[in-house]
């Protein structure tokens, strides 16, 4: 009894730490300017205010550059699911000489810091001409959530019986057929679960969009933007507060809606590797 109370206990804990910075983001994004800037904090709303969020959106290229997030996260989402999916099935299906030297350089690649290769593909992105492009920034994020993604559809695959595949070549369908009607829509959770993940990395990812875009202003994702942001209004907290919790919100609604799909697909790719 003893230990399962100090478990909650530390459970609450760990939830209390984790949570409170993003509440008082939120908090403060929603605060007048003088209770933000008073000697005294206040941990709950006393009054409310959405200006801060006018002035967030109103500021130059807040649409631009929230713009240029979806279209890379999307892109290196859609690529990295492309890639993985094919690469996982040959993986997990089929038997190949080098399938297991294959395997073990993607979870080494999975578990390189990526931040050690920021100076060589830094030269590589100079070298090409592909500096200050999105289709580079793209490719970059293509590369972090392709190893997170195999590895985590490989499982999921694993955990499909190849019976059913078989069933369906007994009934006349090619490989390609069965694999389309058979197994794609079973790998719906987990097709979810690596996009979500995927896409929050892509996201959130600030060191190589700082590095890659430089000179081309324009074509900032919202990160570094929001890096900029303190500087843009000095010292208004709540307009910072209100851009930062505007960035939260695609990936919070998307997870709040596709959670029980998402817990799903985690658990089925971590069963079998």
């Amino acid at each position: 009894m003893t230990g399962r109370v100090l478990r909650t206990v530390a459970a609450l804990v760990v939830f209390a730490v984790a949570v409170f910075p993003v509440y008082w983001m939120v908090l403060t994004a929603f605060k007048p300017t003088k209770d933000i800037q008073s000697a005294t904090p206040t941990f709950l709303p006393i009054s409310i205010t959405f200006e801060h969020f006018g002035t967030a959106v109103a500021a130059q290229g807040f649409f631009s550059f929230w713009r240029n997030s979806l279209l890379v996260a999307g892109g290196a989402v859609l690529l990295a699911l492309l890639v993985a999916l094919l690469a996982a099935y040959a993986v997990a299906r089929l038997r190949w000489r080098g399938r297991r030297a294959f395997v073990l350089m993607v979870f080494i690649a999975q578990m390189t810091p990526w931040e050690a290769l920021l100076i060589p593909i830094y030269v590589i992105a100079r070298d090409t001409g592909m500096l200050d492009t999105l289709w580079m920034l793209t490719l970059v994020y293509f590369m972090i959530t392709l190893p997170f993604t195999i590895v985590t559809l490989r499982g999921f695959l694993a955990a499909i019986p190849p019976d059913l595949e078989e069933a369906a070549l007994v009934d006349g369908c090619s490989r390609g057929q069965a694999f389309r009607r058979v197994v794609f829509p079973l790998l719906a959770p987990g097709l979810l679960a690596t996009s979500l993940f995927g896409f929050i990395t892509a996201w959130n990812e600030f060191a190589f969009a700082n590095v890659l875009i430089i000179k081309d202003q324009d074509d900032r994702t919202l990160p570094v933007w929001l890096s900029s942001f303190q500087n843009t209004f000095g010292t208004d907290w709540g307009a910072t507060m209100a851009a930062s919790t505007l960035f939260m919100l695609p990936v919070l609604l998307i997870f709040v809606v596709l959670q029980g799909r998402v817990t799903t697909g985690i658990v089925g790719g971590a069963v079998k590797g």
